[in-house]
């Protein structure tokens, strides 16, 4: 069965960008675990869907080669964008829960990685379509940046699993309910 699961990095204050939109701050934790975690994750993942900003961060940042070949991957973005060569990018536009069914579909019984930004996770929690967080929360305080969610709805989190890294790495994964709107 598809799920849609928020896999993402964020500081202990819940920010997944400074406020420079930079995530520099990242770089001194590439080395929490061996790749492992991410690799085991990636090899669940059917497709992405992403922001426009987490996709244009990609447009600048990625050298080479798309880094999820083979992976179907949406955009949602209000605005128009340049296709990443090589990448397997479909750009949609509305409310996330019409597309959810496609995003599935494209999944094809595996996981889809709502990979973010935090107001298309929020999106996601609103239509009460998140099934899953997966946070490492990384031992830094930003102060500022970018949140780990923007919603109206109050989502109600239930601790599934955790687990230690190294460096003060913590990865939190909780099952996702949706109990009001705000």
């Amino acid at each position: 069965m598809t799920r849609f699961v928020y896999f993402v990095a964020a500081s202990v204050d819940g920010y997944i960008a400074d406020e420079a939109d930079s995530m520099r701050w990242l770089e001194p934790f590439d080395e929490y675990d061996d790749g492992s975690t991410y690799d085991a994750f990636i090899a669940s993942v059917g497709s992405i869907v992403m922001g426009a900003d987490t996709y244009q961060w990609l447009l600048k940042n990625v050298k080479g080669n798309w880094p999820y070949t083979g992976i179907p991957t949406w955009v949602f973005a209000h605005r128009e964008l340049p296709s990443f060569p090589g990448a397997d990018v479909t750009f949609a536009r509305g409310d996330i829960e019409e597309w959810v069914p496609e995003l599935a579909r494209d999944a094809a019984g595996k996981d889809v990685w709502v990979m973010g930004g935090g107001a298309l996770a929020g999106q996601f929690v609103d239509a009460e379509k998140l099934d899953e967080l997966r946070v490492f929360s990384i031992p830094v305080i930003l102060g500022g940046g970018r949140p780990l969610f923007a919603m109206r709805s109050i989502g109600k989190l239930e601790l599934t699993s955790l687990t230690q890294h190294k460096l003060g790495v913590v990865e939190l994964q909780y099952s996702v309910s949706t109990t009001a709107h705000a």
